[in-house]
């Protein structure tokens, strides 16, 4: 989230987002079969020694129930969409009813059963350690196999709406959970992330994604990654989408109102806004978001980004109405993240550095650098395309123009020192200007530190770009006049930091409470999060942590406790 300029994403730079084939071999073994095969499923029998079978008369022959019926047979059906009845009879009687020239064939009246929902088979490996923070891989799956627990709670039942940029709604994440949306910035039923062909970065699809990701159902992922992708918090929540930004992250107060009516409208149980203004929204707002809470909709939004060491940021709005539960951010030490807002009203802080969740579609890269053999440590940029270019390593300095002094426009890889203040998107169109394919920015950020650059979006051309951190950059640099590779690699899901992230860990969290006890409140659930939060900074409630980290376990247990 950042100011209301740039709703929603906080300049994600600045935010620091049966067997086959089976042959018998001998009496009771069978090829590939290691326990045995299933044997058929034999005909139902009743007590008193008939079977339930389907009589199957041949086509253009007369059905006759009476001739089922003579020779002993209890007729249940007959059907006038295929010539057939259904019957009970002895196997005395089927015989004399396979002797019936008319008869096609018998067919035993197999069971059929309801289907319940689908058991879901993933891998642990899809528990980022957002999730694990955060204690939902403990309330749906105990034992840790990849399936989700038999009647555990996952906020089945509870609607979450969304209030942000939209989603992409291919990506195989969130397919099931979705259930109705409108575009508040189109006027339209389709909630996408996407206005006149040109399609934003993802950031309401990367919000979903924490709260409903669901197991198995991974899209590109990158090497690393789990090839089925991530889960949410709560993979069975039904997902309400309301676009209110549009593709470069901003709306208007009046337009994040209307989708907070409309949220209301389609009986939402949770409102997730990771959006926010540094001013008071006005009094229109305050009363609007106090109104959707005493009508029954928990609210939950982010605290904002504009905390810097040593300068404090007071809560952004609507988190700091009284009537919202405001969320910062802490990263995998449990550490508060420096660009998370602190003040009085903070409610509870969860995981919001570098959290892997859903993106557009394509909408991120996974990059290589490789240069004579030796592959480096690396970092895509937002909005970066994906491609692949191989050309001579350049040095462009600071990226002024004129700096490319061997760069031909035949085309070259720019290398460009990123020192103090600079415009990444500023330095991209300078050494673009100069005939660069492919851009290599050395940081002087840690590899190990957080942090992520982005150029201007969407709609802009930028060609294949990356960074490398200060551990890399001097051997990057022995490679200066030498063939270099710059590519970049579409993918599904990307890592963003933000108290953006972190909200919908509350929000997943608060609706698998509510899952378990549909009965309780708004403000009793609010209260449960903040009771059962993990204690963190200075004990009891601070301007920095709130109540704590967020914990559904704990939650789940205090409420057990409960009348």
């Amino acid at each position: 989230m950042r100011r209301w300029a740039h709703l929603g994403l906080l300049a994600l730079a600045a935010c620091s987002g049966g067997v086959d084939g089976v042959s018998v071999q001998g009496h009771n073994e069978c090829e590939g079969v290691v326990e045995g095969a299933l044997p058929d499923k034999a005909p139902r029998q009743t007590s008193d020694g008939r079977e339930a079978v389907l009589v199957r008369y041949r086509s253009g022959a007369r059905v006759s129930a009476a001739a089922v019926r003579r020779v002993g047979g209890q007729v249940t059906a007959q059907y006038r969409l295929v010539p057939a009845v259904a019957a009970r009879v002895t196997p005395e009687e089927r015989a004399r009813l396979a002797a019936d020239p008319n008869v096609e064939r018998i067919e035993p009246d197999l069971e059929v059963h309801a289907l319940g929902l689908p058991t879901t088979t993933g891998s642990v490996d899809e528990y980022t350690d957002a999730l694990r923070l955060v204690q939902a891989q403990q309330v749906w799956d105990a034992n840790e196999d990849g399936v989700l627990d038999t009647g555990a709670p996952t906020g089945a039942g509870i609607r979450v709406c969304i209030i942000d940029s939209g989603i992409d709604r291919r990506h195989p994440e969130l397919a099931i959970p979705y259930t109705a949306g409108y575009d508040f910035v189109d006027g339209d039923d389709d909630p996408s992330d996407e206005s006149n062909g040109v399609r934003g970065l993802g950031h309401g699809t990367h919000v979903a994604g924490i709260v409903a990701a669901q197991l198995g159902s991974g899209g590109a992922t990158w090497p690393t990654m789990s090839r089925g992708g991530m889960v949410g918090v709560a993979p069975g929540v039904e997902l309400l989408i309301a676009r209110v930004l549009n593709v470069h992250e901003s709306a208007s107060i009046s337009t994040v109102l209307s989708g907070l009516e409309w949220c209301r409208q389609q009986g939402a149980h949770i409102a997730s806004l990771s959006l926010g203004a540094p001013m008071d929204m006005g009094n229109t707002a305050r009363e609007a978001f106090q109104a959707a809470l005493d009508g029954g909709m928990l609210i939950v939004a982010a605290a904002g980004n504009d905390s810097r060491p040593g300068d404090e940021a007071p809560l952004s709005y609507p988190s700091a109405y009284p009537s919202v539960m405001a969320v910062g951010a802490v990263d995998a030490q449990e550490q508060v993240a420096s660009f998370s807002n602190r003040g009085e009203g903070l409610s509870l802080v969860a995981p919001g550095v570098d959290v892997l969740s859903s993106i557009s579609v394509q909408g991120a890269t996974e990059p290589e650098f490789d240069a004579e053999g030796e592959r480096y440590a690396s970092r895509s940029l937002f909005f970066a395309p994906a491609g692949e270019y191989t050309g001579e390593l350049v040095d462009c300095g600071m990226g002024d123009i004129g700096e490319c002094k061997s760069g031909t426009c035949d085309g070259f890889v720019a290398y460009v020192r990123l020192a103090g203040f600079y415009s990444v998107t500023g330095i991209a169109q300078n050494v673009m200007r100069q005939g660069a394919r492919a851009i290599v920015f050395g940081s002087e950020d840690s590899d190990s530190q957080s942090w992520q650059l982005g150029l201007d979006g969407p709609g802009r051309k930028w060609v294949p770009s990356l960074a490398v951190g200060r551990e890399s950059r001097a051997a990057v640099l022995k490679h200066l006049g030498k063939q270099v590779r710059v590519s970049l690699r579409a993918v599904d899901y990307a890592r963003f930091p933000g108290t953006s992230m972190a909200t919908p860990h509350v929000t997943g969290v608060a609706a698998l409470v509510w899952s378990v006890r549909p009965s309780l409140t708004a403000t009793e659930v609010r209260a449960l999060l903040e009771r059962s939060a993990k204690d963190l900074g200075e004990p009891g409630h601070d301007r920095q942590y709130g109540h704590g980290l967020v914990q559904a376990k704990a939650a789940l247990d205090t409420l057990q406790q409960l009348p």
